[in-house]
């Protein structure tokens, strides 16, 4: 049976498949479980203050839940500063954890070291890694084309297109497996008719903790067709060379180099409105005045706390919203 290994966010997974390991995103793990609820006030339980981000407790309880995780992949820098904490109460549980840390400058050299380091520890070489880039670049090419699908021929809705983009986090730990479930998607929307929606809109910010956004805003004629951060876990750079599509993923980066793709997508995909989703107690709702500031287009700020649906109040300002974009 293949090892599993837990990883904070996205990190070059090409690593870890080549070493024959199974990638676990913890974040899916725990927002897909059965009460994610139930984790996070076991891991306050345990200790976790009640003001710290509600992924990392979640993520916390979720690798002690499952017991086949024994190595954790944490990322340093270009993340949560929680997941140092995180890294520290895991390590105290018996976990393997192996550090991984993006350059804040995206310096070509410096991240090439931490990949190197990272594949040092899992004991694979560069050969190994490149042939499973060609591998998961067949499936990422077939995410691409959803999206495709979503902002082109409106024949995808806004909740496949954050969830099949997310999964591009771990390939749900099977490459392969994902690929025919993303083929069927495919098909399936090639044969229904266009998704008529009245606007359209775009999602920047962390994925949201809450599972309805994207469905109750088509129910009001609005449709999600740019995930900012679920699109770039597919990594649409389409180059060969690992350490560059790393350095031109966003995600991990400042502000400002998000925005570059941000704008870019915006004037491409003719959006009509933005919602930012800022998780609470996160240092990126500060980022939320630069966002304002630099976008020209109408703009919508959520936070969400506890994994759970849309509450009264977030439901009429997002009714609000749609009625002052029309």
């Amino acid at each position: 049976m293949q090892e599993k290994v837990g990883i904070t966010t996205t990190i070059p997974v090409e690593v870890i498949y080549a070493a024959k390991m199974v990638p676990v995103d913890l974040n899916n793990l725990f927002i897909k479980d059965d009460h994610p609820q139930a984790l996070v006030e076991e891991a306050e339980l345990k200790g976790y203050p009640r003001n710290i981000c509600t992924w990392i407790k979640g993520i916390y309880a979720a690798v002690l839940k499952n017991k086949d995780i024994n190595t954790l992949i944490a990322v340093t820098q270009g993340d949560c500063s929680n997941t140092h904490a995180l890294m520290e109460t895991l390590q105290l549980a018996g976990v393997r954890v192996i550090p991984f840390g993006y350059p804040f400058d995206r310096d070509y050299d410096l991240l090439k070291l931490q990949i190197e380091k990272l594949m040092a520890a899992l004991g694979v070489t560069w050969q190994q890694v490149d042939e499973t880039k060609k591998r998961l670049d067949l499936v990422r090419q077939q995410v691409w084309q959803l999206d495709q699908l979503t902002w082109q021929q409106d024949r995808i809705t806004g909740w496949d297109n954050h969830l099949y983009q997310i999964s591009c986090s771990d390939f749900n730990g099977d490459p392969e497996k994902f690929g025919q479930a993303v083929a069927a998607c495919l098909a399936k929307a090639l044969d229904r008719p266009q998704i008529n929606t009245e606007l359209r809109l775009g999602y920047i910010g962390v994925p949201p903790i809450m599972d309805d956004l994207y469905d109750y805003l088509e129910e009001r004629g609005a449709r999600v067709v740019y995930n900012e951060t679920q699109r770039q876990f597919t990594m649409p750079f389409n180059t060969s060379d690992l350490v560059e599509q790393y350095r031109l993923y966003s995600y991990p980066y400042g502000i400002f180099y998000r925005l570059l793709d941000i704008k870019k997508q915006i004037a491409l995909r003719q959006l009509d409105g933005i919602i930012h989703y800022a998780q609470s107690f996160c240092y990126r709702q500060i980022e939320d005045l630069i966002i304002r500031q630099q976008l020209n287009l109408p703009l919508l700020t959520l936070e969400g706390d506890k994994p759970n649906k849309l509450d009264a109040r977030t439901r009429m300002r997002l009714d609000a919203f749609l009625d002052m974009l029309r």
